[in-house]
């Protein structure tokens, strides 16, 4: 009997999962080019929204940083005034799923035969990988130098300095986002795991967005961005649509 109460109780939690996706595509079906989805962010989504980066809160105009509010960092320099789309999961952390990208493909050589591989074969060979890096909840503005010095690493808690008065701090391959940005990447991050079959985090990752997820609630300003991205893309992330009015 406990067996079977065990089993109703697993269908009953995959049906109600099934039905919380159903009536919109998983992922960004829309959009394959990410070069068009930062022309997209600049032109359709934040002309409604304020003109601030995401883990500094710098304020920037077209393609320049026009006030980095107190960030500083002594590397990649000539990045400090260039506004930059982050991918908040990273393009090689769900990359590294596609073959395309650890191995190469047939269609991935140069005009003088030389073979390549990486993130620029599998934008050549994958369509389902350029729908994942032109998706437009996963794209946050970012000063340049922020973006190269988080490079690809996870997410975590991170004891170290900070980038200036940028309460950004990145230590030993790990990224810890201020107060007001853990919130927003947690549920970029879940939204991730939940529609891209590529893409799934790991067991302490997801114990970490989670908390986030409960300890930082999605703000007005979020929902706000996340509709006008649903009304473009297609899509809706879920994951902040939940805690939406």
């Amino acid at each position: 009997m406990n067996t079977l109460i065990a089993s109703i109780a697993v269908i009953a939690s995959f049906s109600i999962a099934a039905n919380a996706f159903s009536g919109h595509p998983a992922g960004n079906t829309e959009n394959q080019s990410f070069s068009k989805s930062k022309k997209t962010l600049e032109l359709y989504v934040y002309n409604q929204l304020p003109h601030e980066t995401i883990y500094c809160k710098g304020t920037f105009e077209g393609k320049e940083i026009t006030d980095p509010n107190g960030f500083y960092s002594d590397k990649y320099k000539k990045r400090a005034k260039r506004l930059e789309w982050e991918h908040v999961v990273p393009a090689e952390n769900f990359g590294r799923a596609y073959p395309a990208w650890r191995n190469g493909d047939a269609m991935c050589i140069t005009k003088k035969g030389k073979r390549y591989k990486g993130r620029r074969c599998a934008t050549k060979v994958s369509k389902d990988y350029r729908y994942m890096q032109a998706d437009l909840y996963n794209l946050y503005p970012s000063i340049g130098t922020v973006n190269a010095l988080r490079s690809n690493y996870r997410y975590g808690m991170v004891e170290g300095e900070s980038l200036g008065n940028c309460l950004m701090t990145i230590q030993d391959r790990k990224a810890e986002p201020p107060n007001y940005a853990k919130g927003v990447v947690a549920r970029v991050a879940l939204y991730f795991d939940a529609v891209y079959p590529k893409y799934t985090l790991s067991d302490s990752q997801r114990q970490l967005f989670n908390a986030w997820d409960g300890l930082y609630p999605v703000t007005e300003l979020e929902c706000k961005r996340s509709k006008i991205i649903e009304g473009i893309q297609g899509n809706v992330n879920p994951i902040t649509s939940a805690g939406c009015k």
